[in-house]
C-alpha cells in the first residue's frame, strides 16, 4: 500500500475507533509498516488539518475528534453512477485507484434506497477499458506529482531506444485516448511529453523540482482544460 492509500486508511481507522481511540502498535501491525512510520503518518495527517487527538499511558492511543466524519452526501442514482462509470472507464488515469477509493467511501454514506437505486442502474452501465499501466509505475508517478520529487523513470521510445532519465514532474496530461507524464527531462535538458504505457519503471528519488510551471508546457490543445471542471 502506497503512502497516500495509507494515510487515508489511517484516518478512517481512527474516525471508525470512537472515543476509545487505538494504539500506534495496533496500527503498525494492521499496516504492516513500523510504529515510527504510523507515527509519522499521524504527524502528517495532523499538519494537513485533521483533528487528531492523542491520550498517553496505558490504554492510550490515538484517535479522531467527533464530528470529523464524512459529512451526509447527496447524490441522485444517475449522479452516483456517472462517477463509477468515469472512474471504470480510465483504469489507467492518474490518481484512479484513489477516486475509486472515494466513491466507495460516498456510496457507503448515501442513504440505502438511493444506494440501491444507483446499485441496479450501475449493472446497467458496462465499460470495456484497456487494462492499466503497471501499478507500482503508476504510484510513483502520482507520489513524485503531487510531492513535487524528482523521478527516475527506464523509458522506451517508439523507435525501440531505452533511457534513464531523471524527470521533474510538471502535469499529467490526456490526448487520442492516452495518458502522458510531462515533465522536465534532466537528460534532454528541455520539456518532454512520456507516455505512461512506454515507462517500464520509475522510483521517486530525494531531490525536490527546481520550479518548473505549466506555462513551459507550452500552449494546451484547444479543447484542453483541467479537471477540476469548475468555470472560471
Amino acid at each position: 500500500m502506497r503512502r497516500a492509500e495509507r494515510l487515508h486508511a489511517l484516518s478512517e481507522m481512527l474516525r471508525r475507533s470512537g472515543a476509545r481511540g487505538v494504539s500506534a502498535e495496533r496500527l503498525a501491525r494492521e499496516f504492516e509498516v513500523s510504529v515510527r512510520t504510523v507515527k509519522r503518518d499521524l504527524d502528517a495527517l495532523e499538519t494537513s488539518g485533521a483533528p487528531i487527538w492523542s491520550r498517553p499511558g496505558p490504554g492510550g492511543g490515538y484517535g479522531m475528534a467527533k464530528g470529523a466524519s464524512l459529512p451526509p452526501v447527496t447524490l441522485s442514482p444517475v449522479q452516483a453512477v456517472a462517477l463509477m462509470a468515469a472512474v471504470s472507464a480510465a483504469p489507467d488515469a492518474p490518481y484512479a485507484d484513489l477516486a475509486a477509493a472515494g466513491i466507495r467511501n460516498i456510496m457507503d454514506v448515501l442513504d440505502p434506497r438511493t444506494r440501491a437505486r444507483a446499485d441496479e442502474l450501475a449493472h446497467r452501465v458496462w465499460v470495456d477499458a484497456p487494462p492499466a499501466s503497471s501499478r507500482a509505475v503508476r504510484s510513483a508517478l502520482e507520489d513524485a506529482m503531487a510531492e513535487q520529487r524528482v523521478i527516475r523513470i527506464r523509458y522506451t521510445s517508439r523507435d525501440g531506444t531505452t533511457t534513464t532519465r531523471d524527470v521533474e514532474p510538471v502535469l499529467f496530461a490526456s490526448t487520442s485516448g492516452r495518458w502522458y507524464l510531462v515533465g522536465w527531462c534532466r537528460l534532454r535538458d528541455a520539456m518532454r511529453w512520456f507516455a505512461l504505457s512506454r515507462i517500464e519503471r520509475a522510483s521517486v528519488t530525494k531531490a525536490a523540482c527546481s520550479g518548473h510551471a505549466l506555462h513551459e508546457v507550452g500552449e494546451p490543445p484547444v479543447n484542453a482544460r483541467p479537471v477540476h471542471g469548475r468555470d472560471e
